[in-house]
Parts: structure tokens; sequence; C-alpha cells
């Protein structure tokens, strides 16, 4: 059965006439009669009764209008589902923080590649200020950063990853699970810092005491500030989606502390505005699917 034949018809019915439904369809009067007169002949069965330039659907035809909208709609999804699928870039170019590369993108990367088959990816890992520069000139099509926004960009919460004390087996802590500030700041500490704000907010909670903290090492990589805690060097303040592997196996040990309660780095998706749209929009289900299916990982979204 000939789409552009049941077309033609679901025209004639809502234009009410077959000069009507040709200039709809940028055909002749002629062709649309042509293609009505082949659906019938497929159907075996009158559509219309035409009484000079009146037509009259015929009950065969009332009938069928309904199975023919639907054929149309389904024809006109499938279309668009290809012509968006065509549309999708052959290859997708994300920026992404040491953090996100570490810890989402492999457990993100086999559903997206799962859901876009065809596409290719490249990943860039930098610093959010380089990863948002990026992506305004157009050198990465997508970025994970930093809470950051841009004039020129549409930056969405990803998630939202806790900053807690973390302690390594054997460490006296574990027998005080809630330890005062006072007595955290005459603790070895290894203190990690990635720049964010929220890192003031962790040196804020010593302000209040005459001596400083005993900041034994300062990093800007969390996995070095991990290894260094395992190693007993001391005891850091660390994302927890940097810790979970090390929770599970129990060398490493989360310690109750109040005043850091809702601290958290937050991680946006960032692009131009209304590009990459359906990229985005499957990351972020993806993302929240993640997060709700795995209960180890510490995270908001």
């Amino acid at each position: 059965m000939n789409i552009e034949n049941i077309e033609a018809f679901v025209y004639v019915i809502h234009s009410g006439s077959f000069n009507k439904a040709a200039e709809a369809l940028y055909l002749s009067q002629p062709s649309v009669t042509a293609r009505i007169k082949s659906l019938e002949q497929e159907l075996d069965c009158r559509l219309f009764d035409r009484q000079g330039k009146q037509v009259q659907v015929t009950e065969d035809g009332k009938r069928f209008l309904p199975y023919a909208q639907q054929l149309l709609t389904i024809y006109q999804k499938g279309k668009l589902h290809i012509n968006q699928r065509k549309s999708l870039l052959s290859e997708l170019r994300i920026g992404c923080t040491v953090s996100v590369s570490n810890y989402i993108i492999p457990e993100l990367l086999p559903k997206l590649k799962e859901r876009f088959p065809e596409t290719h990816y490249k990943f860039v890992t930098a610093a959010t200020d380089e990863i948002v520069s990026k992506v305004i000139s157009r050198e990465v099509d997508i970025g994970f950063v930093r809470n950051v926004s841009h004039p020129n960009l549409q930056s969405t919460k990803f998630y939202e990853d806790p900053i807690r004390l973390y302690a390594y087996e054997g460490h006296p802590f574990l027998h005080n699970q809630h330890p005062t500030v006072e007595e955290i700041a005459e603790q070895p500490l290894v203190f990690f810092e990635c720049g964010s704000l929220d890192w003031l907010r962790i040196h804020r909670i010593f302000e209040h005491l005459e001596q400083s903290p005993n900041i034994q090492i300062h990093t800007d990589n969390s996995e070095m500030a991990k290894k260094l805690v395992i190693k007993k060097a001391g005891i850091a303040f660390l994302p927890g989606l940097c810790a979970q592997q090390e929770i599970r196996e129990g060398k490493l040990h989360s310690i109750c502390v109040p005043e850091t309660d809702g601290i958290f780095l937050q991680t946006n998706l960032i692009a131009q505005h209304g590009e990459h749209a359906e990229f985005i929009r499957e990351i972020m289900t993806m993302g929240k699917s993640l997060f709700e299916a795995n209960p180890r990982l510490p995270l908001t979204v």
C-alpha cells in the first residue's frame, strides 16, 4: 500500500475537496484523483461518492480514516526519528574535569555507546576554565565542569559530591566517630584543594581556632591525597566519589564532621545554547539512573 495514496485520502477528507487537497500537496488535481482511485482498488471499495464538484466520504471511507491517520502518524514519526539519527554527530567531543574522567565517564560511556552506537567519542581532560573556553570556541561539544555560569552557555547541574573527612584503617578516629574541629586540627592533614569555592568553607571550619590546622601536605590531586591517606601520611577531606572503592575495600573510613554537612562539589554539564540537546537529555537521564541505581555513589542529582 502506497503511503502517498493514504496521504491523499486524508488530505481530501480534511480539505473537503480534491482541488484543495491538490493545492496542499503541491500536486495537480488529476494526480490526487489517480491516487484515490489506486487506493480504492487496493482496498476494493469506494472511499468517496462524487457528485459534480462535491465529494462525500462513504461509510467505508469513514471506517478507514482512523487507520489511515494512524499509518501517517507512524510514518511521520519514523521519518523524523531517521532524520534525527542522521543529524547526530559522528564524533562527540567531551571535555571533563579529572574527577569526571576518573569516576563518572567509565560508568557513563557504556550506556552512552549503547544509546548512540554510531557515534564516536573524544575526551579532553582539563580544568574547568579551560573546558569552558573550549566549549565557547567549539573545540569540544559539551563539557563536565565545576559549578559555573556563562551567558554564552547552557549550564545544568549534573551531580553534587559531598566533601567528607576520611581516615585510614586503624586511625584513632575510628573509635571516636565524632571528633571535634580542635581534635581534627591537631592531626596530620593531607589537604586536597581543587580551587573550588567550596574548599574555602573547609578552611573556615578552622578559622575560630587559635592555632592553624596541622596541614603537612598540600595537593591539587585527589588520587594523590587519597593514596597518601591510605599510606597513613595523614587524614583528608575528600570528595566522596573518589573514595567509594576504598570505602568498600575497608581501606578508608568516613568520619562524621557536622561542620562539613552541606558542603559539596557540584559538577555541571555545559554546551552552547540549543546545541546537542538529544545527547544532553540522554546524559542527564543516564546520570540520574546511574546514581539512583548505585546507592554506594555518595551523590545527589
